[in-house]
């Protein structure tokens, strides 16, 4: 019996053993040591994204893959001038917005944000129940409830330590959308043409997916993320803002540098993918409309097969998983910064109140939505539109931070940074204004 007891022990003390070898050989992954830039630019294709890119497959076929290639170094420049605030300066952009401009500019900045992150977790979360009801057939709602109170609780009780290192692993959900590719017949010749030498009559409608796709890609949540981010990794390190010790500058700049290319080039590549998939499947059978990531997913399910329609709706629930809690944590960060509160993932609920009420106000608000008549079914697309055009002037205020010896001192943004980041701010002003002239 003795001997019974003490060959289980051993094998429970194995298996332990064995877990603890595996998750010290997770840890030391390359994946989990990527930084910031890697889970924002996986929160970049959150439902909502994913319902814009969709439609602009559904709707315009290859002649919209062109807007990927463009819009990858513009959103990494941007992307790039946000997480060197937040290194440089040990502030988030909140913060650095407060000191540098006048007050009106915070104050419309974070009530922006706020409104538009609200209905975006609403479009987001509908589209994430609704994907969970269509696989498990359970009720819709309470699909709704369980996201809702899952995405709460990770962030109000998982310190940000281990709860960033599970973010990261979510992000290996948008692969999903590079298999759906070999499900399905691909042109790859016309692929390479229109991605180059695209079709389309650049008109109102043109006009609204264009800046769809832009401001779903480059979005006013993740600068204000990206940058804070970097703050809850340098206070996780128990480091000091370069502004303050410069010993680890190089290192640091490399790091975000390689960080955030990359980071962005995955999310600008799964967007690619996206498109693609949609453009050869629902295009090519007629299907131009499509409101939500859903409906996407449905869609794909006559067309290009079961497994194909589940990869899809899979990575909508994946992803949707990150894009959550980075919009409610931006929101958080930018008022808490804006209030002189105590803020960060890695604080206890009792010591950032002000901090973890705005995440879960901004939850709970988008849940109240579900049940409004307000449909963030439909705000899908749109809700991206909106982020275009809102992103213009932010995009302007974070050039100008990025560029000031005030702020930054040695560690301004580079001149070609500078010049891609008023790029893609005169590009995203100038389609949000064809979008409003009629043809």
């Amino acid at each position: 019996m003795r001997q019974s007891r003490s060959l289980g022990h051993d094998k429970e003390t194995q298996r332990l053993n064995n877990f603890k070898a595996l998750w010290g050989r997770l840890k030391q992954h390359p994946l989990a040591r990527l930084g910031p830039g890697l889970i924002t630019g996986v929160a970049d294709d959150d439902p909502s994204g994913i319902a814009t890119y969709s439609q602009a497959g559904a709707q315009f076929g290859l002649n919209m893959l062109w807007t990927m290639p463009l819009v990858y170094p513009l959103m990494s420049a941007i992307q790039l001038m946000c997480a060197q605030i937040g290194r440089v300066t040990g502030k988030g952009l909140a913060a650095n917005i407060k000191a540098t401009f006048p007050p009106i500019v915070l104050q419309g900045a974070v009530l922006l944000l706020l409104i538009a992150n609200i209905l975006n977790i609403a479009a987001d979360i509908a589209a994430m129940a609704d994907v969970a009801h269509l696989v498990t057939g359970l009720n819709r709602h309470l699909m709704t409830l369980l996201l809702v109170v899952v995405t709460l609780l990770l962030q109000v009780l998982v310190p940000y330590h281990r709860y960033v290192f599970f973010l990261k692993w979510l992000t290996l959900s948008l692969l999903a959308y590079a298999a759906v590719l070999f499900t399905v017949h691909v042109p790859w010749g016309q692929v390479a043409l229109r991605t180059v030498w695209p079709r389309f009559t650049p008109n109102a409608a043109a006009a609204a997916v264009i800046v769809g796709v832009f401001g779903t890609t480059i979005s006013p949540y993740l600068f204000f993320w990206q940058a804070s981010e970097e703050v809850e990794e340098l206070q996780a390190k128990a480091g000091a803002p370069l502004l303050r010790d410069a010993r680890s500058a190089g290192a640091e700049l490399r790091r975000i540098r390689w960080d955030t290319w990359s980071g962005m080039l995955y999310s600008d590549l799964t967007a690619f993918f996206i498109m693609l998939a949609t453009a050869v499947t629902l295009n090519a059978a007629g299907i131009t409309n499509i409101d939500t990531a859903a409906q996407a997913a449905s869609a794909l399910r006559p067309l290009a097969g079961e497994f194909a329609y589940l990869l899809f709706a899979l990575g909508i629930l994946g992803v949707g998983l990150i894009g959550v809690p980075v919009l409610a944590g931006s929101a958080g960060y930018a008022m808490a910064e804006a209030m002189d509160w105590n803020f960060g993932l890695e604080r206890k609920l009792s010591d950032a109140r002000g901090f973890y009420a705005v995440i879960a106000v901004s939850v709970l608000a988008a849940l109240v939505l579900q049940y409004s008549p307000i449909s963030p079914m439909k705000a899908l697309f749109w809700s991206a539109v909106i982020n275009g055009v809102v992103a213009v002037p932010l995009m302007a205020v974070v050039i100008l931070i990025a560029s000031k010896k005030s702020v930054m001192g040695a560690y301004t943004a580079s001149r070609p940074i500078v010049v891609l980041g008023w790029i893609a701010t005169a590009a995203m002003g100038s389609a949000a204004v064809r979008m409003f002239i009629p043809d």
